[in-house]
C-alpha cells in the first residue's frame, strides 16, 4: 500500500515520457523500509533510480549524479544532504529532494534556493490523496493507470568500480529484474511466510534480486547489519540467510572459537566428531556421484562399482556416529546460529572448507554465482544440486559457456577458460560507454564475465554422475600471475589453502616485479598474534 501511495505523486513530479527520468538514492541499512518502499515506486512510475552507499565520498557521488543525468535526489536525513548539499547546488541541477527521516528543519537554510523538499509523509500524504482524488472520479476503480512500462527499459543503474577514471554503470532492465524473481524460486524451496535474513546494502545487486523475490512471494525479509547480526540471527531465526562468504567464515570461526573454549574432554569430542562428518560426507559425494573432475574418459564399470561399494560401506559404518554428533552437537551449533533451512551465499568465492563444513553439520549452504551485470545470478547450487565445489547449474534460459582467452574458441567440459554468459539477465549495456558494452558483450549476446572456470564433463556411470555440468570457477582472468619461469599462478587457491588457518584472518597474493624477476608476495593479517 506504501507503494501505490508513493507512486502516483512522483510521476507527476518526474520529466515527460520522452525525457529521461532518473532519480539518485543514497542509502544506509536502518529502518530500510522506508527505502523499500520509495524504491518500489520510483520503479512503478516507470522512473530510473541510481542507489548508492551514503557514505560514498561527495565526490564520488557528485560524479554518479551527473554521469547518470539524474534530476532528484532522495536522501537519508538532513544530515546527508548538508554533506553534500553546497558541492550539489554549485554543480548540479536538482529538480526535487525527498528526505527519507528528520526534519525539513534541519537542512542548512542558505543551500536550499526555493528547491522542493518532500518528507517521507509528506510523499505519503500527497499519494494518498492523488489516490482518493482518482478513485471519486473513476468509478472508484481499485487500480492505477500508468505509462506503459516496456520489458526493455531501464529499471535501474548501478555502479560497479567506483568512480576513478570512467565509471561503469550497468544498465538493468525490467526484464533482467523479473527474470530473477521468477526463476530463482527454482533454487529456493520456500513458502510464503518464511523469514530471510539479508545484511547486504541494499545498492548490491544481489541484495535487492532477493528483495525483490521474496516481497514478490509473501516472503517476510528481515535487514540486519554486521553490528546487529548476530542477535538478529537469534532473534528472528531465518529460514534463510542472504549473504556474503566472508560471513559464513565469521560463523564457522565463531563455532570454533565457542569449541576451543569448552573444556578439553568436550573440545576433543566435538572435533573427532567433526572429522567423522567429513570422512562420511565425503564417503557419500562418493557413491551419490557428485565429485568433481575434469577428466572427459568415461571411468570402467568395474572401478565405478568398486569405488561406489567401498565408500557405500565406509558410509553405513560411520553413518551411526554422525547421527549421534548431529543428535548432541550439531543441533546446538543449529541453534546457536539460527538459520533453519539453508544459506544462501554469493557475491564471492566460497572457501572449501567452510563449504565442507557446514556441509559436516548439516546446515546446506546454497552456493552461487553472479555478476552485477547479469543481475546478478546465472547459476547456484540448489537442493537437487549440491556439488560441493561448485556454483551449481545454470538457472532457466541461462547459457554458460567456456572459451580459450587468446582464440576465443569454446573450450570442451574439464578445460579451464574464461566464461561466459548469455540469457535474459544480461544487462542492456554500460550507461553512455558504448565501446566498454561492446568488449563486455559480443554479437551473439555472450557477456564476457572475466572470471576463469570449467565446466565438468559428463558421466554416466561412476563418482561424478551426478556432478555432469556443473560449473567450478578458479578466479579472475586478470589475477593470474605469471612468473618469470612463464608457469601460471592462481592467487585464489594459495590464498584459500592459508586461509584454512585460524591463525590468519585475512590475505592477498599478489605478482610483483624486482629487476628481471617476477615473484610472488604474501600480505597477511594475523590478529592478536603479535
Amino acid at each position: 500500500m506504501k507503494v501505490r501511495k508513493f507512486s502516483p505523486i512522483l510521476e507527476n513530479m518526474f520529466l515527460s515520457e520522452n525525457e529521461l527520468k532518473q532519480s539518485t538514492e543514497w542509502k544506509v541499512v536502518p529502518d530500510i523500509w522506508k527505502t523499500a518502499s520509495e524504491k518500489f515506486g520510483i520503479l512503478t512510475t516507470g522512473a530510473i533510480n541510481v542507489v548508492r552507499g551514503s557514505r560514498s565520498s561527495v565526490d564520488e557521488l557528485l560524479k554518479i549524479y551527473t554521469h547518470s543525468d539524474s534530476v532528484a535526489l532522495v536522501v537519508d536525513n538532513p544530515e546527508m544532504y548538508n554533506r553534500i548539499a553546497k558541492t550539489f547546488h554549485s554543480h548540479t541541477d536538482v529538480r526535487f529532494i525527498i528526505l527519507l527521516w528528520g526534519e525539513k528543519s534541519s537542512i542548512t537554510s542558505e543551500v536550499i534556493d526555493g528547491l522542493p523538499i518532500y518528507s517521507y509523509m509528506e510523499i505519503i500524504d500527497l499519494g494518498n490523496d492523488s489516490r482518493m482524488t482518482f478513485l471519486h472520479s473513476h468509478e472508484a476503480r481499485d487500480q492505477y493507470l500508468y505509462e506503459p512500462i516496456k520489458s526493455d527499459d531501464v529499471a535501474t543503474l548501478v555502479y560497479t568500480s567506483g568512480t576513478t577514471g570512467n565509471p561503469k554503470s550497468v544498465m538493468l532492465t525490467h526484464k533482467n529484474l523479473l527474470h530473477q524473481i521468477l526463476n530463482l524460486r527454482d533454487l529456493v524451496p520456500f513458502v510464503p511466510e518464511d523469514i530471510f535474513l539479508t545484511m547486504l546494502p541494499p545498492w548490491h545487486a544481489y541484495e535487492r534480486a532477493a528483495e525483490y523475490f521474496a516481497l514478490a512471494f509473501g516472503c517476510k525479509l528481515v535487514y540486519t547489519t554486521v553490528k546487529n547480526m548476530k542477535e538478529d540471527l537469534k532473534r528472528y531465526k531465518p529460514h534463510y540467510l542472504v549473504s556474503v562468504p566472508l560471513v559464513y567464515e565469521s560463523l564457522y570461526s565463531g563455532v570454533l572459537k565457542q569449541i576451543d573454549k569448552s573444556g578439553t574432554a568436550h573440545k576433543l569430542i566435538v572435533l573427532s566428531f567433526l572429522k567423522i562428518s567429513l570422512a562420511y560426507k565425503e564417503a557419500r559425494r562418493i557413491y551419490e556421484g557428485e565429485c568433481l573432475t575434469k577428466n572427459r574418459e568415461q571411468p570402467s564399470y568395474v572401478v565405478s562399482l568398486l569405488d561406489w561399494l567401498w565408500a557405500r560401506i565406509f558410509a553405513i559404518l560411520l553413518s551411526p556416529l554422525h547421527l549421534l554428533a548431529r543428535k548432541f552437537v550439531y543441533t546446538k551449533i543449529h541453534t546457536s546460529i539460527g538459520i533453519s533451512k539453508a544459506g544462501l551465499s554469493g557475491g564471492g568465492s566460497l572457501s572449501p572448507h567452510i563449504d565442507k563444513f557446514f556441509e559436516a553439520i548439516d546446515l546446506r549452504i546454497q552456493n552461487g554465482y553472479g555478476l552485477t551485470e547479469t543481475s546478478p545470478v546465472v547459476a547456484s547450487r540448489n537442493p537437487k544440486c549440491t556439488v560441493l565445489g561448485s556454483v551449481g547449474l545454470p538457472i532457466r534460459y541461462t547459457e554458460i559457456k567456456v572459451v580459450d582467452a587468446e582464440t576465443n574458441e569454446v573450450l570442451p567440459h574439464g578445460s579451464k577458460g574464461i566464461v561466459k554468459v548469455k540469457g535474459p539477465q544480461v544487462m542492456k549495456g554500460y550507461y553512455k560507454n558504448p565501446m566498454a558494452t561492446q568488449q563486455a558483450i559480443d554479437e551473439n549476446g555472450w557477456l564476457n564475465t572475466g572470471d576463469l572456470g570449467w565446466i565438468v564433463p559428463h558421466h554416466s556411470v561412476g563418482q561424478s554422475r551426478n556432478a555432469s555440468g556443473v560449473i567450478v570457477l578458479e578466479g579472475r582472468a586478470k589475477d593470474t600471475i605469471v612468473l618469470s619461469s612463464g608457469e601460471n599462478v592462481e592467487p585464489s587457491e594459495i590464498e584459500e589453502a592459508a586461509m584454512r588457518s585460524n591463525l590468519i584472518q585475512q590475505i592477498v597474493v599478489i605478482g610483483q616485479v624486482c629487476n628481471t624477476c617476477f615473484y610472488v608476495r604474501l600480505y597477511i593479517y594475523f590478529p592478536n598474534v603479535f
